[in-house]
């Protein structure tokens, strides 16, 4: 059981590793004219696309699954083009903190609604990982309490994204594979209807010459980093603690800041790398307790 479950927490830290790269393709579609809104409507809809045949193969997987599943699917898909779309109206600092208070949002709905206690242990886990973020992110931005409309786009996402992971906790009879087709079909579903709405339209239109020249290199991408990474976050969640899933998500900030400094010349120093240990250590800390506390009553058996 809890090589099971350390395989479903690497999972959920290499989808979020794969979320971490996702600037890396979205900036080269905006240098190919490709931006915003829509940007995020290619990132559902050609993957979508791909995953057409395995629909059409697993349709009575996918009907069996019910109303559950298609709930799992649109909060899901929800979530993350929110996410995408609240970096359009606020400040990307701001937009990251808000989103990544998930765990707290997973960790009391799983107390409330799944009847999962709130080990000590976990609280350090949520407490290392808000630190390592600020740290990262520079301790001088403060409590970013919401007031751009992006920020509550942002905080939105996350709680949205804490309650499908409730949701897929408390989910038994869908597989991966089915919650992987519906995330897709509902991410693509509300971002083009995001896309269309009057509010959108301000920041971009969908070149399709733009797009067709740069399916080369982007469906590889999608086909070889997106999918995998979604199909792992699918597959690991389920078997996890919504907070410590949450948590498992934050490397998506380690290698977001890595990759920039890498690429972009950005600054990569003490703070960062103070930053990036705080929100590892966070993640471990439950996989190095339990150890930690097998080992002792290894050395100091109890006595029946």
């Amino acid at each position: 059981m809890i090589k099971f479950e350390n395989k479903a927490k690497l999972a959920c830290a290499y989808g979020g590793m794969v979320w971490g790269v996702f600037w890396i393709p979205l900036r080269a579609l905006d240098d190919a004219g490709i931006s915003d809104v829509w940007a995020t409507v290619v990132f559902y809809f050609l993957p979508l696309m791909a995953l057409v045949p395995l629909i059409l193969y697993r349709w009575r997987h996918i009907i069996r699954g019910g109303w559950r599943l298609q709930l799992i699917g649109f909060f899901a898909g929800f979530s993350m083009v929110l996410y995408s779309n609240a970096f359009l109206y606020t400040e990307v600092v701001r937009a990251i903190l808000l989103y990544y208070l998930c765990p707290i949002w997973g960790t009391l709905l799983a107390r409330i609604f799944l009847k999962e206690s709130i080990i000590p242990i976990r609280i350090l886990s949520i407490c290392l990982g808000m630190a390592g973020m600020l740290v990262i992110f520079g301790a001088d931005v403060g409590v970013p309490w919401p007031k751009y409309a992006g920020d509550w786009i942002s905080l939105s996402s996350g709680i949205i994204w804490a309650i499908a992971m409730v949701l897929m906790r408390n989910d038994e009879s869908n597989g991966a594979i089915e919650l992987t087709t519906t995330y897709f079909i509902w991410g693509t579903i509300t971002a083009v209807i995001i896309a269309c709405l009057p509010f959108s339209r301000e920041f971009s239109t969908l070149e399709i010459g733009s797009l067709i020249n740069s399916l080369p290199w982007l469906l590889p991408v999608l086909l070889i980093v997106v999918l995998p990474g979604v199909y792992a976050v699918m597959w690991g969640t389920p078997n996890l603690n919504p907070g410590i899933a949450g948590l498992l998500f934050m490397t998506e900030i380690i290698v977001g800041s890595s990759t920039a400094a890498i690429l972009t010349n950005e600054p990569f120093g003490l703070r960062e790398i103070t930053g990036i240990v705080l929100i590892t250590l966070a993640g471990l800390m439950e996989t190095i307790g339990h150890s930690v506390t097998r080992f002792i009553r290894v050395l100091f058996p109890i006595e029946k």
